[in-house]
């Protein structure tokens, strides 16, 4: 399959960025790894006619570390040199467990840290050629007013599959935004809509620029466990991020996050609490698998059944809090 036809921009900063977001809206796509949006752009899913490659733009890479503040991630940042980071090993373990998951080795050196947050939900109905979704009737997500998983329904539940983004939830990250305005920062738990075919709330005109972690969440204890039908480059098929601030005592504080079984990644409510003053072992794993198993909403928007997924949010959830106990 070959690549619609666009033209490629190529700002040398974030203020010309930010002039073509303003300038073409939504008739722009903003090109970081490509890993995701290329392949997506054969099957006909995008065609743009305007592609901003924004990988001159320097402002955008690398990682800095701030003393008592935390760390700003560059939206730029390949993957693979969070996967490669003893600091993010030593210090923010979840997320260097997650990175080091995704796709191949080869895929993390293109992908980046902000691709992977903005990564377009997925289902077995949308990510198709366009021959083969033609003869389906399309779908909500694209070209059509038909839901395939719930049908009937006006709602698109296509499923978030990033592996990063539910890492980042269990360290309280925050994204930097830049557009018309000027910048602004979010919460990551408030960036995502939990709607498939809108899954974030990112106008035409801005886009990603840093990622910021919070000195408070480093050196906790952290696990990150996934489903995929292969070893490598498959998206999760359900995926579990543990993260547990523990001094050799009980739980002091926790978090746990949950994707590729809702259209967005999402924090387990009551896990904190299931967790907190209390010394881990195989009941209180339990619960907490419990309590994951009943926020994950796993439709048919993949080959497996959605009973088998959840359940294994159950599992992954009982074992990522046991290995991120005992790290």
């Amino acid at each position: 399959m070959s690549l619609p036809a666009f033209k490629l921009l190529r700002p040398r900063n974030i203020v010309e960025a930010v002039n073509y977001l303003t300038k073409h809206g939504s008739e722009l796509q903003v090109l970081a790894g490509g890993t995701d949006l290329l392949p997506s752009m054969k099957q006909r899913l995008f065609a743009p006619p305007y592609l901003m490659d924004i990988r001159g733009v320097h402002e955008l890479h690398g990682v800095r570390v701030l003393p008592g503040a935390g760390v700003e991630i560059g939206a730029l940042t390949p993957l693979s040199a969070i996967e490669d980071s003893e600091f993010f090993r030593r210090n923010y373990r979840v997320l260097h467990e997650a990175a080091a998951t995704v796709a191949s080795p080869i895929l993390r050196n293109m992908g980046t840290i902000g691709g992977n947050i903005c990564l377009d939900t997925r289902c077995v109905w949308y990510n198709q050629s366009l021959q083969w979704r033609r003869s389906c009737g399309f779908c909500i997500k694209k070209d059509g007013d038909l839901c395939h998983v719930a049908p009937g329904g006006k709602f698109c539940w296509a499923a978030f599959s990033g592996d990063t983004a539910p890492a980042l939830l269990c360290v309280a990250a925050e994204l930097e935004i830049v557009g018309p305005s000027g910048f602004r920062r979010v919460a990551l738990s408030d960036f995502y809509t939990n709607v498939g075919d809108a899954r974030m709330k990112l106008e035409p005109n801005e886009m990603l620029t840093r990622v910021l972690l919070p000195e408070a969440s480093s050196g906790w204890k952290g696990s990150y466990m996934k489903l995929r039908v292969r070893g490598s480059i498959d998206y999760p098929l359900a995926g579990v991020a543990v993260a547990l601030k523990k001094n050799g005592g009980p739980v002091e504080q926790a978090r746990v996050a949950i994707t590729a079984v809702n259209p967005a990644p999402l924090l387990v409510p009551g896990a904190e609490h299931a967790l907190m003053g209390k010394h881990v072992d195989e009941h209180v794993a339990t619960v907490v698998g419990e309590l994951a198993a009943k926020m994950a909403k796993p439709l048919t928007t993949s080959a497996l059944t959605p009973e088998y997924r959840r359940e294994i949010v159950r599992v992954f959830a009982k074992r990522a809090v046991l290995a991120a106990a005992k790290a």
